[in-house]
């Protein structure tokens, strides 16, 4: 009896002109913890809700690879989260991130994402953003797209803008203990600022979209 791919984003693969997604591996989480100690951010700025960087510099990696797997064990159609590490040269260099909830319904896909500190500034962040909103529009099925940044990250605001998110609301949040403005950003699929690139999918597969809760519509 053949018996269904248990794990159909083992083979999954973006590539786009400089980098090459894959979902998170053991071995790849490892170069991904080895450049979160190289830093991500400056020291007295936060630009996540959840402050994950301010743990204990003993603790940090361990946190991070838990963080990954249990991800990983959450998984299923109804509530996903696939991570991409991210990978320049061949070494890793971040992590983006696409959750969705319901998406066989809302078809509404949410991202996240960090690079290394010193890759910083060279627009990789717009290019491995671009690669998942294409994978989810175009292959998945996404109607929607979702993200957040802080008023004060210019940086990861300018991505949003230059792949044509709108402003959605804001939260009034306390981070660190004190107050931060998060920005809420919308992005339908017709407004999409498409790169002038062609994404190369490997591994996507029926299977995988079954798991995605993202199955070809009639």
């Amino acid at each position: 009896m053949d018996h269904p791919e248990q794990w159909p984003q083992q083979h999954l693969v973006l590539r786009t002109p400089r980098l090459e997604l894959r979902p998170d591996d053991d071995a790849g989480l490892l170069e991904l913890v080895d450049e979160a100690y190289r830093g991500i951010h400056p020291p007295e700025r936060m630009p996540f809700l959840v402050p994950w960087t301010d743990a204990d510099p003993r603790y940090l990696g361990r946190g991070i690879l838990q963080y990954h797997w249990s991800e990983r064990a959450k998984l299923a159609p109804e509530s996903w989260s696939l991570h991409l590490l991210v990978r320049l040269d061949g070494r890793v260099i971040g992590t983006q991130g696409m959750t969705g909830l319901d998406f066989g319904v809302t078809r509404e896909v949410d991202t996240g994402s960090w690079i290394g500190q010193r890759h910083q500034g060279r627009g990789i962040g717009t290019e491995m953003r671009a690669a998942v909103l294409m994978y989810a529009f175009d292959h998945l099925g996404a109607e929607h797209a979702r993200s957040d940044a802080f008023s004060d990250n210019p940086a990861s605001r300018r991505v949003s803008e230059k792949l044509g998110y709108h402003q959605d609301g804001l939260r009034r949040l306390a981070v660190r203990g004190t107050l931060a403005e998060n920005l809420r950003l919308r992005l339908p699929r017709e407004d999409f600022v498409r790169p002038d690139w062609k994404l190369q999918v490997e591994g996507h597969s029926s299977a995988l979209a079954d798991l995605l809760g993202a199955p070809v519509r009639a």
